[in-house]
Order: C-alpha cells, then sequence, then structure tokens
C-alpha cells in the first residue's frame, strides 16, 4: 500500500509540473497563430475547446451533471456569467501575448491570490489572519509601484487578476468539476464564437482557410492547448495535497515572467524590478502563512490516522477534512476556489 501510495504521489506530482508547466509556456503558442487576430483566435479557442472537453468527457463518461444543471436555472446563469469572465480574460490573455506584454500579463497571475483574498474580504466577509493582510497591503504597494513604472495602471495584469478572481468566485457557487465546467461554459460560448468566425468568413477577413493547412491545424489545436492541462491539473489534484499544488501553481507565471524577459525580450527598468519584487515578497509572506497555518491545523487533529487526502480538482466539491490554505491559482482561465481568509477550518463537499 506505501509502494503503492508513492507511486500515485509520484504521478500526481509529475501531472502538477506537466499542468503549469504547460500553462507557463503557452506564451510561446499564441504568436505561431498569426496573423489572425486576438479575436479570432479567441473564437477558434471557445469552439475547439467544446470538440476536445467533449471527446474527454466521452472517454470518461461523465454526462450525468448536465441534465442535473438543466434542472438548475440559477447555476445555469452563474455557468453562463462565468464563461463571460472567462471569454474576457482569455481575450485579453491572447491579445497581450500577441503585443509584446508577456511580463505584464505574467505579473497578473502573481497577483491573482492576493486579488482573490482581497474579494474575499470585500464581498464574503471572510477576515485575514495579520500576515494575510500585510501581504494585500504590500500587494497594493507594489501596484502603485508598478503604475509609476509603467507610467499608467498595469490595466492587463489587474484585468487579468481581476477576472479570473470573479471567475473563482463564481465557481466556488457553481461548486461543478473542471472538465464539466469548461464544457459548461464553451457550449454557451461555441454559437457566439461560431457565428463570430462565420461572420468573418463572409467577409473574407478569416485567416483560417487562406493560410494555409499549417495555419488551420494550429487553430483547431487551440482546443487541446486549453483542455490537456485541465487533463493533467484533474489527474495531479486527486493525488497531491492541496499546499503542494499551491507550491506549484507559482510556476506558471514564473515560466511567464522569465519568457517575456528572456526570450521576449521585454523591458525591464528598475522601477519594475521594485514592483515585481514587492509582489514576490507579497506572495511570500501568503504563502509561508499559509504553511504555518497548515502545519498548526495538521498538530491539531485527533490521534487517529487518517490517510493523506487530496485537493480536489478546481471547484469541484472539497473532501471532508481538507483545510484550504494555499490559495490555488490556475492560469489562463481554469477553475479555480476561492481560499478560505478567516480559518483552517476543514471544508465539507456539499
Amino acid at each position: 500500500m506505501a509502494a503503492q501510495s508513492k507511486g500515485e504521489h509520484r504521478i500526481g506530482l509529475l501531472n502538477g509540473f506537466a499542468a503549469y508547466g504547460m500553462w507557463g509556456l503557452v506564451p510561446l503558442f499564441w504568436p505561431l497563430l498569426k496573423p489572425a487576430g486576438a479575436v479570432e483566435v479567441l473564437a477558434h479557442r471557445m469552439v475547439w475547446s467544446l470538440g476536445f472537453v467533449g471527446i474527454a468527457l466521452l472517454v470518461l463518461r461523465r454526462w450525468a451533471w448536465a441534465g442535473e444543471l438543466l434542472r438548475q436555472p440559477r447555476k445555469l446563469a452563474l455557468i453562463a456569467v462565468a464563461a463571460a469572465v472567462i471569454a474576457v480574460n482569455w481575450g485579453v490573455y491572447i491579445w497581450a501575448v500577441n503585443n509584446g506584454q508577456v511580463v505584464e500579463a505574467s505579473l497578473g497571475y502573481f497577483i491573482n491570490p492576493l486579488v482573490t483574498i482581497a474579494m474575499g474580504v470585500l464581498l464574503l466577509k471572510e477576515r485575514l489572519r495579520p500576515v494575510q493582510w500585510a501581504a494585500v497591503g504590500v500587494g497594493f504597494t507594489a501596484v502603485l509601484v508598478l503604475t509609476i513604472g509603467y507610467g499608467r495602471p498595469p490595466w492587463i495584469s489587474l484585468c487579468l487578476a481581476f477576472s479570473f478572481a470573479t471567475y473563482g468566485l463564481v465557481k466556488k457557487k457553481v461548486n461543478l468539476g473542471g472538465t464539466e465546467s469548461l464544457a459548461a461554459e464553451t457550449v454557451i460560448l461555441f454559437l457566439p464564437a461560431l457565428g463570430y468566425l462565420l461572420w468573418l468568413g463572409s467577409r473574407g477577413e478569416s485567416t483560417f482557410g487562406t493560410e494555409g493547412t499549417g495555419h488551420a491545424l494550429l487553430l483547431a489545436s487551440t482546443g487541446l492547448v486549453t483542455a490537456l492541462p485541465l487533463v493533467c491539473f484533474g489527474a495531479a489534484a486527486i493525488r497531491v495535497p492541496l499546499s503542494t499544488l499551491g507550491l506549484l501553481q507559482y510556476m506558471a507565471p514564473v515560466f511567464q515572467f522569465l519568457l517575456g524577459v528572456l526570450y521576449f525580450g521585454e523591458a525591464m527598468p528598475p522601477e519594475r524590478w521594485a514592483g515585481f519584487a514587492l509582489v514576490w515578497l507579497a506572495l511570500s509572506l501568503l504563502t509561508w502563512d499559509a504553511l504555518r497555518t497548515a502545519r498548526r491545523w495538521g498538530g491539531a487533529r485527533t490521534p487517529k490516522a487518517q490517510p493523506e487526502t487530496a485537493s480536489a480538482p478546481l471547484s469541484a466539491p472539497v473532501p471532508e477534512a481538507v483545510p484550504e490554505v494555499v490559495p490555488t491559482a490556475v492560469p489562463e482561465g481554469l477553475p479555480e476556489a476561492l481560499p478560505e481568509a478567516e480559518t483552517v477550518a476543514p471544508k465539507t463537499g456539499s
């Protein structure tokens, strides 16, 4: 059993590295789709994602949720809101990468945990521990420093962070698994996206059939680029602890930042380094506090031996006795769960 548990943990780690690694390297993919514009790429992503996610659900034989969802108008409305928000997130990210703003886009995912916690305080009336307040304050200072450095607010970063935090808040209310959630959202986005692509084609402005077979295949592969990391994340989430996923999450924006500076050659004047340093300090405080609280919670558990339980995928119901202590951020608009700021009491899946 111990060997099997170790093997499962290793598989989970490999899948976690694969998921966050793919999300971190995705800025290399979007420029390959030029001369397609950001809106055309976004529309193709919506259309082809439905196909790939549908195949995944067919293989996994997960269809029971669809009937239940159709009988719950409130959840359907929330899914529609989530679809709209994630469309904004995807579109801004694609535009940012293809317009030389990879570093600023990475900043959005660095500050996302801070924005998520702030929204928990403002909207859910959660209370923060002192270190969490300090992290949010340092993060706010970082945004001010970066505003001075850029000569304007870092609107790309703020748009990505707030749209994704809003997405997480909505997904917390919907309480639907990651693959199922993405399928429902892409069903909602499918017709508008397809309509836009047909309209674009009627005007002779579509690049899908005019730039060669390779370009068309790359546009179609946007669905695979969306679905494959999600599958890997789901495999990791059921095998490794939440705290591990919370640390792995920083791989993606770190990779994106390094690509922006080293590969795309984006400028990093001293004031931007100062702003990013403050963001990293805030995240260090947040992570340290989360891990410290997790250890305290672990020490307070009953002596009865219990198997280690991994985080549920994204916004799926969290298994009993799993504290949400490290806010996880899934880049590029995949579902996430809003962290509990007040305590580390275990949550029970509904």
